[in-house]
Protein backbone atom coordinates (compact mmCIF):
# COMPACT_ATOMS: atom_id res chain seq x y z
CA UNK A 1 0.00 0.00 0.00
CA UNK A 2 1.53 3.62 -0.82
CA UNK A 3 -0.49 5.65 0.91
CA UNK A 4 -0.88 5.23 4.71
CA UNK A 5 -3.90 3.23 6.42
CA UNK A 6 -5.53 6.63 8.26
CA UNK A 7 -5.40 8.32 5.08
CA UNK A 8 -6.62 5.93 3.11
CA UNK A 9 -9.98 5.60 5.39
CA UNK A 10 -10.21 9.03 5.52
CA UNK A 11 -10.55 9.51 1.34
CA UNK A 12 -12.99 7.05 1.50
CA UNK A 13 -15.10 9.19 4.03
CA UNK A 14 -13.81 12.60 2.38
CA UNK A 15 -16.51 15.72 2.29
CA UNK A 16 -19.26 15.31 0.49
CA UNK A 17 -18.99 18.77 -0.21
CA UNK A 18 -16.11 18.44 -2.17
CA UNK A 19 -17.86 15.84 -3.85
CA UNK A 20 -20.34 17.73 -4.99
CA UNK A 21 -18.70 20.59 -6.09
CA UNK A 22 -16.53 18.49 -8.40
CA UNK A 23 -19.99 16.91 -9.77
CA UNK A 24 -20.93 20.47 -10.80
CA UNK A 25 -17.94 21.63 -12.62
CA UNK A 26 -18.79 18.18 -14.35
CA UNK A 27 -22.30 19.32 -15.03
CA UNK A 28 -20.89 23.13 -15.75
CA UNK A 29 -18.63 21.34 -18.43
CA UNK A 30 -21.75 19.72 -20.12
CA UNK A 31 -24.28 22.17 -19.95
CA UNK A 32 -22.76 25.47 -19.03
CA UNK A 33 -22.32 28.07 -16.31
CA UNK A 34 -26.01 28.90 -16.64
CA UNK A 35 -27.01 25.39 -16.81
CA UNK A 36 -26.46 24.45 -13.57
CA UNK A 37 -27.25 25.53 -10.27
CA UNK A 38 -24.59 25.15 -7.93
CA UNK A 39 -25.90 25.60 -4.09
CA UNK A 40 -22.57 23.27 -2.65
CA UNK A 41 -20.16 25.32 -1.31
CA UNK A 42 -19.75 28.03 0.97
CA UNK A 43 -17.55 30.04 -1.34
CA UNK A 44 -17.93 33.20 -0.52
CA UNK A 45 -18.28 35.25 -3.98
CA UNK A 46 -18.31 38.59 -2.54
CA UNK A 47 -15.41 41.49 -2.57
CA UNK A 48 -13.59 42.52 0.68
CA UNK A 49 -14.80 45.55 2.34
CA UNK A 50 -13.05 48.82 0.38
CA UNK A 51 -11.80 49.51 4.08
CA UNK A 52 -9.74 46.45 3.65
CA UNK A 53 -8.41 46.90 0.10
CA UNK A 54 -7.59 50.35 0.86
CA UNK A 55 -5.59 49.06 4.18
CA UNK A 56 -3.52 46.28 2.19
CA UNK A 57 -2.96 48.65 -0.75
CA UNK A 58 -1.19 51.21 1.52
CA UNK A 59 0.85 48.20 2.78
CA UNK A 60 1.58 46.90 -0.64
CA UNK A 61 2.64 50.66 -1.58
CA UNK A 62 4.09 51.65 1.30
CA UNK A 63 7.48 50.93 2.74
CA UNK A 64 8.55 47.34 2.27
CA UNK A 65 11.15 47.26 4.97
CA UNK A 66 10.83 44.18 7.16
CA UNK A 67 6.82 43.32 6.31
CA UNK A 68 7.59 40.28 4.75
CA UNK A 69 9.98 39.19 7.10
CA UNK A 70 9.46 35.91 10.08
CA UNK A 71 8.19 37.69 12.88
CA UNK A 72 7.28 35.59 16.45
CA UNK A 73 5.31 32.43 15.26
CA UNK A 74 2.45 34.25 17.12
CA UNK A 75 2.09 37.11 14.89
CA UNK A 76 3.25 40.29 14.69
CA UNK A 77 3.11 41.79 18.29
CA UNK A 78 1.22 45.00 17.57
CA UNK A 79 -1.07 43.16 15.40
CA UNK A 80 -2.25 41.06 18.25
CA UNK A 81 -2.71 43.86 20.41
CA UNK A 82 -5.17 45.45 17.60
CA UNK A 83 -7.22 41.67 18.35
CA UNK A 84 -6.80 41.85 22.28
CA UNK A 85 -8.29 45.67 21.97
CA UNK A 86 -11.18 44.49 19.80
CA UNK A 87 -11.93 41.63 22.46
CA UNK A 88 -12.02 43.85 25.20
CA UNK A 89 -14.84 46.02 23.89
CA UNK A 90 -16.46 42.84 22.61
CA UNK A 91 -16.40 41.33 26.09
CA UNK A 92 -15.12 43.94 28.61
CA UNK A 93 -13.01 41.38 30.19
CA UNK A 94 -8.59 41.95 30.12
CA UNK A 95 -7.70 40.45 26.66
CA UNK A 96 -4.10 41.54 25.90
CA UNK A 97 -1.61 40.76 22.53
CA UNK A 98 -0.28 37.53 25.01
CA UNK A 99 -3.50 35.73 24.27
CA UNK A 100 -3.82 35.83 21.18
CA UNK A 101 -1.89 33.78 17.76
CA UNK A 102 -2.32 34.82 14.38
CA UNK A 103 -2.90 31.23 12.50
CA UNK A 104 -3.54 30.28 8.85
CA UNK A 105 -7.05 30.40 8.93
CA UNK A 106 -9.81 28.68 11.22
CA UNK A 107 -8.41 25.36 10.10
CA UNK A 108 -4.91 26.17 10.99
CA UNK A 109 -5.94 27.33 14.76
CA UNK A 110 -8.21 24.32 15.24
CA UNK A 111 -5.57 22.27 14.52
CA UNK A 112 -2.98 24.04 16.86
CA UNK A 113 -5.19 23.95 19.77
CA UNK A 114 -5.91 19.95 19.04
CA UNK A 115 -2.85 19.80 18.65
CA UNK A 116 -1.33 21.22 22.20
CA UNK A 117 -4.30 19.96 23.82
CA UNK A 118 -4.65 15.88 22.56
CA UNK A 119 -2.93 12.77 24.18
CA UNK A 120 -3.81 9.24 22.21
CA UNK A 121 -7.23 8.40 22.52
CA UNK A 122 -8.69 11.80 24.26
CA UNK A 123 -12.23 12.25 22.78
CA UNK A 124 -13.80 15.38 21.03
CA UNK A 125 -17.26 15.89 21.52
CA UNK A 126 -18.67 17.52 17.91
CA UNK A 127 -21.86 18.95 18.63
CA UNK A 128 -23.88 17.10 14.96
CA UNK A 129 -24.65 18.44 12.62
CA UNK A 130 -21.23 19.50 12.34
CA UNK A 131 -18.37 20.40 9.83
CA UNK A 132 -16.98 17.89 8.83
CA UNK A 133 -13.37 18.58 8.79
CA UNK A 134 -13.77 18.44 12.53
CA UNK A 135 -13.34 14.82 12.23
CA UNK A 136 -10.00 14.78 10.66
CA UNK A 137 -8.20 17.54 12.19
CA UNK A 138 -9.35 16.05 15.75
CA UNK A 139 -8.02 12.49 14.01
CA UNK A 140 -5.06 14.65 12.47
CA UNK A 141 -3.96 14.41 16.54
CA UNK A 142 -4.42 11.21 17.82
CA UNK A 143 -7.81 12.10 18.88
CA UNK A 144 -11.10 10.33 18.81
CA UNK A 145 -14.18 12.76 17.66
CA UNK A 146 -17.74 12.02 19.95
CA UNK A 147 -20.84 12.99 18.00
CA UNK A 148 -23.15 14.84 20.06
CA UNK A 149 -26.39 15.57 18.51
CA UNK A 150 -28.72 18.73 18.88
CA UNK A 151 -32.17 19.00 19.16
CA UNK A 152 -34.67 18.87 16.62
CA UNK A 153 -33.74 22.48 16.12
CA UNK A 154 -30.27 22.19 16.27
CA UNK A 155 -30.14 23.27 19.60
CA UNK A 156 -27.21 22.39 21.96
CA UNK A 157 -28.41 19.83 24.14
CA UNK A 158 -26.88 19.44 27.98
CA UNK A 159 -28.54 16.36 28.47
CA UNK A 160 -26.44 14.84 25.13
CA UNK A 161 -23.44 16.57 26.46
CA UNK A 162 -23.64 14.93 30.13
CA UNK A 163 -24.22 11.74 28.75
CA UNK A 164 -21.34 11.44 26.17
CA UNK A 165 -18.46 12.73 28.66
CA UNK A 166 -16.30 10.39 29.76
CA UNK A 167 -13.11 10.77 31.54
CA UNK A 168 -10.94 10.66 28.20
CA UNK A 169 -13.16 13.99 27.51
CA UNK A 170 -10.52 16.87 26.59
CA UNK A 171 -13.01 19.21 24.49
CA UNK A 172 -15.86 20.25 22.53
CA UNK A 173 -16.12 21.98 19.98
CA UNK A 174 -19.35 24.78 18.98
CA UNK A 175 -20.01 26.77 16.01
CA UNK A 176 -22.07 29.39 15.97
CA UNK A 177 -23.75 30.83 13.50
CA UNK A 178 -23.27 27.13 12.40
CA UNK A 179 -22.57 25.18 9.82
CA UNK A 180 -24.68 23.87 8.16
CA UNK A 181 -27.75 24.99 9.76
CA UNK A 182 -27.23 28.70 10.08
CA UNK A 183 -28.46 28.35 13.91
CA UNK A 184 -27.09 30.84 16.27
CA UNK A 185 -27.44 29.81 19.57
CA UNK A 186 -28.93 32.22 22.05
CA UNK A 187 -27.21 33.48 25.60
CA UNK A 188 -29.95 31.03 27.21
CA UNK A 189 -29.36 28.10 25.55
CA UNK A 190 -24.96 28.62 25.62
CA UNK A 191 -25.61 28.85 29.20
CA UNK A 192 -27.03 26.23 29.87
CA UNK A 193 -24.57 24.00 28.12
CA UNK A 194 -21.98 25.38 29.39
CA UNK A 195 -23.51 25.06 32.97
CA UNK A 196 -23.85 21.29 32.26
CA UNK A 197 -19.91 21.39 31.02
CA UNK A 198 -18.82 22.68 34.25
CA UNK A 199 -20.85 19.53 36.09
CA UNK A 200 -19.30 17.21 33.24
CA UNK A 201 -16.05 18.89 34.24
CA UNK A 202 -16.03 18.76 37.77
CA UNK A 203 -16.93 14.70 37.83
CA UNK A 204 -14.64 13.79 35.71
CA UNK A 205 -11.76 15.99 37.71
CA UNK A 206 -10.34 17.83 34.84
CA UNK A 207 -11.60 21.39 32.43
CA UNK A 208 -12.69 19.70 29.31
CA UNK A 209 -11.99 23.03 26.73
CA UNK A 210 -15.19 24.52 25.23
CA UNK A 211 -13.21 25.34 21.32
CA UNK A 212 -15.75 28.11 19.76
CA UNK A 213 -15.49 28.31 15.82
CA UNK A 214 -16.58 31.53 14.81
CA UNK A 215 -16.01 32.39 11.28
CA UNK A 216 -19.59 33.76 10.83
CA UNK A 217 -19.86 35.70 13.68
CA UNK A 218 -20.53 39.06 11.94
CA UNK A 219 -22.99 37.43 9.26
CA UNK A 220 -26.52 37.78 11.14
CA UNK A 221 -29.49 38.76 10.03
CA UNK A 222 -33.21 40.18 11.60
CA UNK A 223 -30.71 42.00 14.46
CA UNK A 224 -29.98 38.66 15.35
CA UNK A 225 -26.40 38.90 17.25
CA UNK A 226 -24.18 35.78 18.79
CA UNK A 227 -23.45 35.84 22.47
CA UNK A 228 -19.93 36.15 23.82
CA UNK A 229 -18.77 32.43 24.45
CA UNK A 230 -16.33 34.32 26.95
CA UNK A 231 -18.95 35.42 29.07
CA UNK A 232 -20.59 31.61 29.02
CA UNK A 233 -17.08 29.78 29.92
CA UNK A 234 -13.80 30.20 31.51
CA UNK A 235 -12.62 27.47 29.72
CA UNK A 236 -12.87 28.63 26.42
CA UNK A 237 -10.81 29.28 23.25
CA UNK A 238 -12.27 31.13 20.73
CA UNK A 239 -11.61 30.88 17.15
CA UNK A 240 -12.32 32.89 13.83
CA UNK A 241 -11.09 33.60 10.04
CA UNK A 242 -12.02 35.89 8.11
CA UNK A 243 -12.49 33.95 5.26
CA UNK A 244 -16.54 34.91 5.69
CA UNK A 245 -16.88 38.44 6.82
CA UNK A 246 -14.27 39.78 5.08
CA UNK A 247 -14.25 37.42 2.05
CA UNK A 248 -10.89 36.25 2.03
CA UNK A 249 -11.25 32.33 2.00
CA UNK A 250 -8.26 32.40 -0.24
CA UNK A 251 -5.86 34.20 2.00
CA UNK A 252 -5.63 31.95 5.10
CA UNK A 253 -5.80 34.43 7.70
CA UNK A 254 -7.20 34.27 11.02
CA UNK A 255 -6.42 33.83 14.99
CA UNK A 256 -6.94 32.10 18.41
CA UNK A 257 -7.65 33.53 21.17
CA UNK A 258 -7.56 31.85 24.70
CA UNK A 259 -9.52 33.39 27.44
CA UNK A 260 -7.92 34.99 30.20
CA UNK A 261 -9.36 33.32 32.83
CA UNK A 262 -8.74 29.61 31.03
CA UNK A 263 -7.09 26.91 33.05
CA UNK A 264 -3.26 26.76 32.39
CA UNK A 265 -4.00 29.75 30.40
CA UNK A 266 0.26 30.12 30.07
CA UNK A 267 0.69 26.36 28.99
CA UNK A 268 -2.35 26.85 26.08
CA UNK A 269 -0.59 30.03 24.31
CA UNK A 270 2.55 28.57 24.44
CA UNK A 271 1.57 24.77 23.32
CA UNK A 272 -0.91 27.06 20.28
CA UNK A 273 2.87 29.17 19.31
CA UNK A 274 4.80 25.80 19.58
CA UNK A 275 2.41 23.84 17.23
CA UNK A 276 1.86 26.98 15.04
CA UNK A 277 5.75 26.73 14.29
CA UNK A 278 6.10 22.57 14.36
CA UNK A 279 2.75 21.92 12.31
CA UNK A 280 4.58 23.92 9.50
CA UNK A 281 2.22 26.95 9.41
CA UNK A 282 5.25 28.99 11.29
CA UNK A 283 3.21 31.87 11.24
CA UNK A 284 0.34 33.41 10.02
CA UNK A 285 0.94 35.74 6.43
CA UNK A 286 2.60 38.37 7.20
CA UNK A 287 0.95 40.70 4.73
CA UNK A 288 -2.64 40.08 5.61
CA UNK A 289 -2.07 40.21 9.62
CA UNK A 290 -1.24 43.57 8.93
CA UNK A 291 -3.98 44.05 6.98
CA UNK A 292 -6.91 42.85 9.00
CA UNK A 293 -5.66 44.26 12.09
CA UNK A 294 -7.18 47.74 11.25
CA UNK A 295 -10.46 46.13 9.69
CA UNK A 296 -11.62 44.35 12.70
CA UNK A 297 -14.65 46.78 12.65
CA UNK A 298 -15.50 45.71 8.97
CA UNK A 299 -17.45 42.61 7.04
CA UNK A 300 -18.57 41.91 3.51
CA UNK A 301 -22.15 44.12 2.18
CA UNK A 302 -24.49 41.19 3.59
CA UNK A 303 -27.30 42.88 1.55
CA UNK A 304 -26.66 40.18 -1.31
CA UNK A 305 -26.86 37.06 1.02
CA UNK A 306 -30.08 38.94 2.78
CA UNK A 307 -31.68 39.40 -1.01
CA UNK A 308 -30.69 35.26 -0.83
CA UNK A 309 -32.07 33.94 1.89
CA UNK A 310 -35.34 35.80 1.67
CA UNK A 311 -35.77 34.44 -1.94
CA UNK A 312 -35.25 30.81 -1.06
CA UNK A 313 -37.01 30.74 2.37
CA UNK A 314 -40.14 32.26 0.82
CA UNK A 315 -40.05 29.86 -2.31
CA UNK A 316 -38.79 26.16 -0.77
CA UNK A 317 -41.63 26.94 1.67
CA UNK A 318 -44.25 27.42 -0.70
CA UNK A 319 -42.93 24.68 -1.94
CA UNK A 320 -43.23 22.99 1.10
CA UNK A 321 -39.64 22.06 1.91
CA UNK A 322 -39.34 22.26 5.51
CA UNK A 323 -36.82 24.19 7.46
CA UNK A 324 -35.47 25.88 10.58
CA UNK A 325 -35.28 29.76 9.71
CA UNK A 326 -31.31 30.44 9.34
CA UNK A 327 -30.27 33.57 11.92
CA UNK A 328 -26.49 33.59 10.59
CA UNK A 329 -23.96 32.10 8.11
CA UNK A 330 -25.31 31.60 4.39
CA UNK A 331 -26.99 27.93 4.51
CA UNK A 332 -30.13 26.44 4.59
CA UNK A 333 -30.73 22.65 6.04
CA UNK A 334 -34.05 21.96 5.35
CA UNK A 335 -35.48 18.24 5.92
CA UNK A 336 -35.17 16.20 2.87
CA UNK A 337 -38.59 15.18 1.06
CA UNK A 338 -37.28 11.67 0.92
CA UNK A 339 -35.77 9.48 4.06
CA UNK A 340 -32.69 8.67 2.19
CA UNK A 341 -31.31 12.31 1.74
CA UNK A 342 -28.60 11.46 -0.69
CA UNK A 343 -31.06 9.60 -3.20
CA UNK A 344 -32.53 13.07 -3.13
CA UNK A 345 -29.95 14.92 -3.72
CA UNK A 346 -28.85 12.62 -6.68
CA UNK A 347 -32.50 13.18 -7.88
CA UNK A 348 -32.22 17.35 -7.53
CA UNK A 349 -28.80 16.97 -9.52
CA UNK A 350 -31.61 15.27 -12.39
CA UNK A 351 -32.95 18.35 -12.69
CA UNK A 352 -29.06 20.48 -12.62
CA UNK A 353 -29.33 21.16 -8.92
CA UNK A 354 -26.39 20.82 -7.03
CA UNK A 355 -27.06 20.86 -3.10
CA UNK A 356 -25.05 18.39 -0.22
CA UNK A 357 -26.73 15.49 1.64
CA UNK A 358 -27.13 16.12 5.20
CA UNK A 359 -25.35 12.76 5.63
CA UNK A 360 -22.10 14.49 5.21
CA UNK A 361 -22.72 16.40 8.04
CA UNK A 362 -23.68 14.10 10.24
CA UNK A 363 -27.61 14.37 10.37
CA UNK A 364 -29.20 11.97 7.91
CA UNK A 365 -32.64 12.79 5.99
CA UNK A 366 -31.57 16.88 5.72
CA UNK A 367 -29.60 18.21 2.56
CA UNK A 368 -27.44 21.94 2.67
CA UNK A 369 -27.57 24.33 0.62
CA UNK A 370 -25.48 27.31 0.55
CA UNK A 371 -26.51 31.19 -0.96
CA UNK A 372 -23.17 32.02 -0.79
CA UNK A 373 -24.07 32.76 -4.79
CA UNK A 374 -25.24 35.25 -7.30
CA UNK A 375 -28.56 36.85 -6.95
CA UNK A 376 -29.28 35.74 -10.33
CA UNK A 377 -28.29 32.47 -10.15
CA UNK A 378 -31.01 32.50 -7.46
CA UNK A 379 -33.43 33.50 -9.42
CA UNK A 380 -32.73 31.26 -12.36
CA UNK A 381 -33.26 28.17 -9.83
CA UNK A 382 -36.35 28.82 -9.04
CA UNK A 383 -38.47 27.05 -11.83
CA UNK A 384 -35.90 24.03 -11.48
CA UNK A 385 -36.75 24.22 -8.10
CA UNK A 386 -40.08 23.60 -8.56
CA UNK A 387 -39.89 21.07 -11.30
CA UNK A 388 -37.93 19.01 -8.30
CA UNK A 389 -41.06 19.17 -5.92
CA UNK A 390 -43.34 18.63 -7.98
CA UNK A 391 -42.11 15.03 -8.39
CA UNK A 392 -41.36 14.99 -4.26
CA UNK A 393 -44.94 13.50 -3.41
CA UNK A 394 -44.00 14.15 0.25
CA UNK A 395 -43.74 17.89 -0.86
CA UNK A 396 -47.23 17.49 -2.18
CA UNK A 397 -48.80 15.95 1.14
CA UNK A 398 -46.96 18.60 3.13
CA UNK A 399 -48.38 21.66 1.29
CA UNK A 400 -52.14 19.65 1.28
CA UNK A 401 -51.39 19.91 5.16
CA UNK A 402 -50.18 23.45 5.22
CA UNK A 403 -53.46 24.46 2.93
CA UNK A 404 -55.80 22.42 5.13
Amino acid sequence: MTISKGVLLSLTKSSWIRKMFEEGNRLKSIHGEDGVFDFTLGNPHLPPPPEFVDRLRELVNGPQEGIHRYMPNSGWPQVRDKIAVDLVKRTELPWTGSHIVMTVGAGGALNIILKTLLNPGDEVLVLSPYFVEYLFYIQNHGGVPVDCPTTEDFCPDPEELLSKVTSRTKAVIINSPNNPTGRVYSQSELQQFCDALRIASERIGHPIYLISDEPYRKITYDGVKCPEIAHCYDDSIIITSHSKDLGLAGDRIGYLAVHPAATNLPDLVAGCTFCNRTLGFVNAPSLFQLAIADCQHVTVDLSEYEQNRATLTKHLAQLGFRFVQPGGAFFLFPHSPQEDDVQFVEQAMEERILVVPGTGFGRAGHFRLSFAVPNEMVERSLSAWETLAAKCPALGRDQERTLD
